[in-house]
């Protein structure tokens, strides 16, 4: 009697690894056991880069604002101490876009803490 494989599921499976290497470089695309650790190493990549995406826009919506400080007169440390005893609850997102797109609302709130 012949040996009984699911080759259904296996295909499946291989071919689903496959289509996550389209666009890969040489092998990586189209031979499975290379494609295979490919795929995987990128996973890995994805998983660790969504929270360093994070931190990335965090330190530079940091350097907008620290910008938009100093050419005031005041450090960021020194204007984020004041913003938090006025209760004024903006996070840095939304600051560093008031001080990149809206100048004038940013110094009104400058004017506010100082």
């Amino acid at each position: 009697m012949p040996r009984s494989v699911n080759v259904v599921a296996a295909r499946a499976r291989r071919k689903k690894i496959l289509k996550a290497a389209k666009g890969f470089f040489g092998r990586r695309k189209n031979v499975w056991t290379v494609a295979k650790n490919a795929v995987e190493k990128a996973m890995v990549y994805s998983t660790r880069d969504r929270k360093v995406k994070k931190r990335d826009f965090r330190a530079l919506w940091i350097q907008r604002i620290n910008a938009a400080t100093r050419e005031h007169g005041i450090s960021y440390s020194q204007f984020m101490g004041k913003l938090s005893k006025a209760n004024i609850d903006l996070n840095r997102k939304v600051l560093a876009d008031l001080a990149m797109n809206h100048p004038a609302a940013f110094k009104a709130i400058l004017d506010k803490v100082a």
